[in-house]
């Protein structure tokens, strides 16, 4: 379970760099908030996730390109520390790839995977934090429901654009562009009668 750190003062950097490596710690509002590494699945519906848009929109294989997608990155946005499942940014954001240790050019997209551990500090407090650092889109994952819900950075708040669930396949913003494999972010293995 993500807890909050108990210490008057505002955390630091230097908090998360003392923090065992099987952990990850965020700062969100000054406060230091360390999670447990990802479960199984929150593990899979991530990692499906990044091969559903590898391809397509990293690479540009099948798909339109024109995406940096990258597992977990460290951004610094502003005074604040998150550490997103996914997040991507539209190639003429990031034309150069930085060799840096963590990011502060804000994603234009954000995928947070929910767990009991991490829900309520991801629709709190994060979900604030991108909107005000202009991400425009925000995935909320939940395992557990078998959902996508897709949020779009409205003028005066975040605007949910769909909701995906359960099985099939999708057009889901803002990768669009090509058809995605819900039913792979909740399972291995496929339906009956039908190939991996």
């Amino acid at each position: 379970m993500a807890s909050v750190s108990t210490k008057p003062q505002i955390a630091s950097y230097e908090d998360i760099l003392r923090l065992p490596e099987n952990v990850i710690g965020e700062i969100v509002d000054g406060d230091l908030i360390v999670s447990p590494r990802p479960a199984a699945r929150h593990a899979l519906a991530s990692s499906a996730i990044g091969g559903e848009l590898a391809g397509p929109f990293h690479r540009g294989r099948g798909g339109p390109g024109g995406w940096v997608i990258l597992f977990e990155p460290e951004l610094h946005l502003g005074a604040q520390v998150l550490v997103p499942d996914l997040a991507g940014w539209r190639r003429e954001r990031m034309a150069t790839f930085p060799d840096v240790a963590y990011f502060s050019l804000a994603p234009d997209w954000v995928c947070e995977v929910l767990s009991p551990a991490t829900a309520i500090v991801d629709r709190t407090g994060k979900q604030h934090i991108y909107r005000e650092h202009g991400v425009s889109w925000l995935w909320f994952v939940d395992p557990s429901a078998r959902t996508i819900e897709v949020l779009s950075r409205g003028e005066r708040g975040w605007l949910v654009a769909d909701t995906f669930g359960g099985e099939g396949e999708a057009r889901i913003p803002p990768f669009d562009a090509v058809v995605f494999d819900i039913g792979a972010l909740w399972d291995i293995n496929p339906p009956p009668g039908q190939a991996p």
